[in-house]
């Protein structure tokens, strides 16, 4: 069954809503572990960027217990939402639609913050700050991570004739000549 071209970028967005650094995060881990996303994304591959969105999510995720920590619907939160979900909405979409897979993630991710946020002060007059938190995180990285793993592609092996080659000859040939045995 074929994925509707922009559906992994709609859900990222969805994640997006909840916990604003989770879809960059994932996706640094992804890249970190060497996969690709379907959509061409630079900024993905420099260290700065997969060690500092991973650092940010671990820290948002430690953040949002504190009873000072502000609403997701503030300024500075929608802003980080509509980062977050248009980069990591970018990257999932299929080569050539990044910019639709942005839009349509950050069209996912705003309203949705309002919905999360409701759901989340509902959760804490029945349960609490802290439980609503620990259990709001562990849906949201857990959604993430499996958005993340079923729509990047795994890095690449080398064909079969390139293993033959290498346990013959060593290394790969590198173009500056045949190699011999």
């Amino acid at each position: 069954m074929k994925t509707p071209a922009l559906l992994w970028s709609a859900l990222i967005g969805a994640v997006a809503s909840a916990r604003s650094m989770t879809p960059m995060a994932t996706l640094s881990v992804a890249r970190l572990l060497g996969h690709s996303t379907p959509g061409k994304l630079t900024l993905l591959d420099r260290p700065l960027f997969k060690f500092g969105a991973l650092a940010m999510g671990i820290g948002e995720l430690a953040g949002d217990k504190m009873k000072s920590a502000p609403d997701r619907t503030v300024f500075l939160g929608l802003l980080a939402r509509v980062l977050s979900a248009g980069i990591a909405g970018a990257a999932l979409a299929p080569r050539g639609q990044e910019k639709p897979g942005a839009l349509t993630a950050v069209a996912t991710a705003v309203p949705l913050a309002y919905v999360t946020l409701e759901a989340r002060k509902s959760a804490i007059k029945r349960i609490g700050q802290s439980r609503s938190g620990l259990i709001e995180d562990a849906l949201i990285v857990a959604s993430g991570i499996a958005i993340v793993a079923l729509a990047v592609r795994p890095a690449r092996r080398p064909s079969p004739l390139e293993s033959r080659r290498r346990s013959r000859y060593g290394k790969r040939n590198s173009g500056r000549g045949v190699l011999f045995p």
